[in-house]
């Protein structure tokens, strides 16, 4: 491992969250590619002046957030970097590409089910009619992301397995000449249930991010529902606020 790693004495700043900052912010820039191994402790600390207690301390934080592992025989592992998504009108897999992930999906669930009332509601369709249901898991370097269930209005695009394996499902819309206009989202957070663990490689009732989403179009149409849960190990919303006066 060769990187440009220091810390600042005079910083109130904790040295150990100083080294585990830098080392983050290596893995989300790809400086630290995954798979990679990080290198000795002892050569760790002695390189930065260092305790091996304060370089185990910031290897373990990060350890911690899902973004290294210690592997029994090989060392401490790269294991992927975390996605930042910002909150706009995006598909993951749009954002997984320009967070430099490879993203992959498989599709489970391909087909038209009758309309609950929460749907209806959100779709503006009648209850108990037909609706598009996709549900699909996410996935980057192989590791699962987040499990998304998808409603659309019958008859609004071609839903092709095969097309929404390889690309994202608003990038399927736009070219089926769908103007994406705005949305209503909700983020929360629950424990997962017993299905959603074994998709998702957690443990039953972990925590999960989750978000509630309805899209519309230039005509105000509602065109997807869409409800997602994803493992906060791997993945975070990101706000920006403005301060009015």
């Amino acid at each position: 491992m060769s990187l440009d790693l220091s810390v600042d004495r005079s910083s109130p700043v904790p040295l150990y969250f100083q080294l585990a900052q830098q080392l983050e912010a290596s893995i989300e820039h790809g400086a630290l590619t995954p798979g990679s191994l990080l290198g000795n402790e002892i050569e760790l600390a002695a390189r930065l002046g260092l305790s091996r207690p304060t370089v185990r301390q910031a290897i373990q934080s990060l350890v911690d957030k899902g973004l290294l592992v210690r592997r029994r025989g090989v060392g401490t592992q790269v294991v992927h970097s975390k996605v930042r998504r910002p909150l706009e009108l995006s598909s993951l897999f749009d954002d997984l590409e320009a967070a430099g992930q490879r993203p992959a999906t498989k599709v489970l669930v391909n087909t038209v089910v009758p309309a609950t009332a929460e749907v209806a509601a959100a779709l503006g369709a009648a209850e108990g009619g037909d609706v598009h249901r996709v549900e699909r898991l996410r996935l980057t370097h192989g590791e699962p992301m987040a499990y998304m269930c998808n409603y659309l209005p019958p008859g609004l695009l071609d839903l092709d397995t095969g097309q929404l394996e390889a690309t994202g499902l608003y990038r399927l819309m736009r070219a089926a000449g769908i103007t994406l206009h705005s949305a209503r989202q909700t983020i929360g957070a629950r424990a997962a249930t017993d299905g959603e663990a074994e998709r998702l490689g957690e443990d039953a009732g972990a925590p999960l991010l989750t978000m509630e989403r309805t899209t519309f179009d230039d005509t105000g149409r509602a065109v997807e529902f869409g409800t997602h849960t994803y493992r906060p190990s791997r993945y975070s919303f990101e706000f920006q606020l403005l301060v009015r006066s």
